[in-house]
């Protein structure tokens, strides 16, 4: 503990930007006529709550939005250090960036977060838990992160248990660039280039990441590489009054080395094995806008393909998996009333998986839903409901509600309630594992909160209360005999607590953050030997507090992150100590267009895991400059 308040102490001392470094709500906006709750949150738009753009008071759900401007203020490739910014949030990595990164929300699992990538579901159905590995992403074509926390599979349909995050790639108008390099050898490129005006708009960016790393295993001593490179863009092109051809596409490309169990031992220890990893999504569409009605319509994609080899068998890949989705949707919002709104959509999804030692399998889904908002000035009140058809288990029914009251003085009162649901995967249905009789996980989330502000200023405070009750979890069951395990509808969870965050201007230079979540989760599985224990890699307490210095064009800035103890396995018999990581960095602006930074991650060269037996980042130094023309 005394280490934890001296790390505090120093991050508080070693203060950075953030009044003048927050950004601004959008130029041009009419503050004083948003309608709903406070100004500041009338003139954010979100798409997470409802599907459509929408701006962020006419939402009672609980939504952090994080721009560009604190991405670059954070620095680095490294997505999870910006993410463990937002209350509830906590990070599972195995070893260094690039390999497997779980983000979970409110204690949901990591495969409970839906992941929208310019709009596209950007899931993996051959991953056995069918779930987004945010070690591919980094944070250089990052435009904006928006962050929904609880379930709402209204909108959203399958695995939105935990939330919905929408990730939006830049859109710049000019040429800009950074170059980065530190640690472990690492160098990080981006540039985006990009031009806009009244025919449309387009953005084309690229990147391009290498680190020597360090040893995935934490008794080894072999470095761990990973290489990246990753092209993408966005656009769109105005074709009549109302009418918009948009369209998105991202690909990225690397490779990790890998760690894993050689003999005799079969420990896990260093090997020469290394993965391949392709991913591209992309995305199409119309929007149209006319009067009281919105309109989007689109067809997307994504794959994922990954290849495990090992020299010491040849060139060939030891292991390949191939997983696919097609979506065609069509979203809507009709104001046909002064304070009356509804909010509509169909989807059809179509996935398949291969694998080397499986065969190809399929599944679809189709979902419809609707959601009447109500908007009276002071008061909003949504509530929806959707059906969906999977070919292989059958329909699932969800309902949610929100709301949000506007107090006085940019204050605002919000609830929400929702359910969610995620259906089997491929891999669990039909795998050597697999059982064609699963249903869907299932949950149902409350919360309730007061709101001032919003994070884009300097002062600003949330506090939330929430609850998610799931069950039909799915887990591995291991059997005495072949297959010796199979994957069954067994578990039953709750995740409860408490979330804050907030900033305060000390002074026009000088501002502080603080983003904190408890969450209390058990195991509720009837009959179960595991029950009433926490659930695995769960923290009960998360904190980041940043404090930031702007005085000029000089820019300090220090982040402390504090996680307490959690056990690695759902037999609460592997514990995962707490511990305190603190960064500082530093920037500036030496002109309007060209800028020079740098930092020091994890500054008391922390030791600590965030999974059993994987190894974690020491201290490392980063400098590099950015630049716009």
């Amino acid at each position: 503990m005394s280490k934890y308040l001296f790390l505090l102490g120093c991050s508080i001392v070693l203060a950075t930007p953030a009044a003048a470094e927050q950004p601004r709500p959008p130029s041009g906006a009419d503050l004083d006529n948003m309608g709903t709750a406070s100004p500041v949150r009338a003139s954010v738009i979100t798409v997470v709550a409802s599907g459509t753009s929408e701006a962020l008071g006419q939402s009672g759900q609980a939504i952090a939005i994080i721009g560009r401007e604190e991405i670059e203020q954070v620095q680095g490739a490294d997505l999870t250090r910006i993410l463990q910014r937002a209350p509830g949030v906590t990070i599972t990595r195995n070893g260094g960036i690039g390999n497997f990164t779980g983000v979970r929300i409110r204690g949901a699992e990591a495969e409970q977060l839906l992941v929208l990538l310019d709009g596209v579901r950007v899931t993996d159905p051959a991953s056995p838990g069918g779930g987004f590995d945010f070690g591919n992403l980094l944070s250089g074509a990052i435009d904006k992160i928006e962050l929904l926390r609880g379930s709402n599979s209204v909108i959203w349909g399958s695995q939105a248990i935990g939330g919905v995050m929408a990730v939006t790639s830049r859109e710049t108008d000019g040429v800009r660039g950074s170059l980065e390099y530190g640690a472990r050898d690492s160098i990080y490129a981006n540039a985006s280039a990009g031009i806009s005006g009244n025919a449309g708009a387009v953005t084309l960016n690229g990147g391009y990441f290498r680190t020597d790393g360090f040893s995935s295993a934490a008794v080894g001593t072999e470095p761990d590489g990973f290489r990246q490179w990753q092209v993408g863009g966005r656009g769109s092109v105005n074709l009549a009054a109302g009418l918009q051809a948009i369209a998105a596409l991202n690909y990225a490309d690397g490779r990790l080395d890998i760690d894993g169990f050689p003999a005799p031992a079969f420990s896990f220890a260093d090997t020469a094995e290394y993965q391949d990893t392709r991913e591209v999504s992309g995305m199409a569409g119309l929007k149209y806008r006319s009067g009281p009605l919105d309109l989007m319509a689109a067809y997307s994609l994504s794959e994922t393909e990954r290849d495990q080899l090992d020299p010491a068998f040849g060139d060939d890949p030891t292991y390949s998996t191939k997983g696919n989705s097609e979506r065609a949707e069509i979203r809507g919002k009709w104001d046909f009333a002064d304070t009356l709104a509804l909010r509509f959509g169909a989807e059809r999804e179509w996935s398949r998986f291969t694998s080397t030692f499986d065969d190809e399998q399929r599944a679809a889904i189709t979902g419809v839903y609707s959601q009447l908002g109500v908007d009276t000035g002071r008061l909003v009140v949504n509530a929806g409901a959707r059906l969906d058809d999977h070919s292989r288990f059958g329909s699932a029914v969800t309902f949610g509600a929100d709301a949000a009251f506007t107090l006085a003085d940019g204050w605002s009162l919000r609830a929400s309630v929702g359910e969610g649901f995620k259906a089997p995967t491929l891999y669990q249905l039909f795998s050597d594992y697999g059982n064609q009789t699963l249903e869907p996980e299932r949950s149902t989330s409350a919360d309730i909160g007061i709101v001032y502000g919003d994070r884009i200023l300097a002062n600003y405070f949330a506090a939330s209360v929430f609850r998610r009750d799931s069950e039909n979890l799915i887990s591995f069951v291991s059997l005495p005999a072949p297959p010796f395990g199979i994957y069954q509808n067994t578990g039953l969870a709750r995740a409860q607590g408490i979330e804050v965050e907030g900033g305060y201007g000390l002074t026009e230079t000088i501002s502080a953050r603080l983003a904190y979540s408890f969450v209390d989760t058990e195991d509720r599985s009837s009959g179960s030997t595991n029950r009433g224990n926490e659930l695995a890699r769960r923290p009960r307490h998360a904190a980041t507090l940043s404090a930031d210095w702007t005085p000029g064009d000089f820019r300090l800035g220090s982040d402390l992150r504090l996680v307490s103890r959690s056990f690695d396995n759902a037999a609460n018999t592997v514990r995962l100590k707490g511990y305190a990581l603190l960064d500082l960095r530093a920037g500036w602006q030496v002109t309007d267009a060209f800028e020079l930074f740098g930092r020091v991650e994890n500054v008391s060269d922390e030791q600590y895991q965030t999974a059993a037996g994987y190894g974690a980042a020491g201290r490392g130094v980063f400098v590099g400059v950015r630049a716009a023309m």
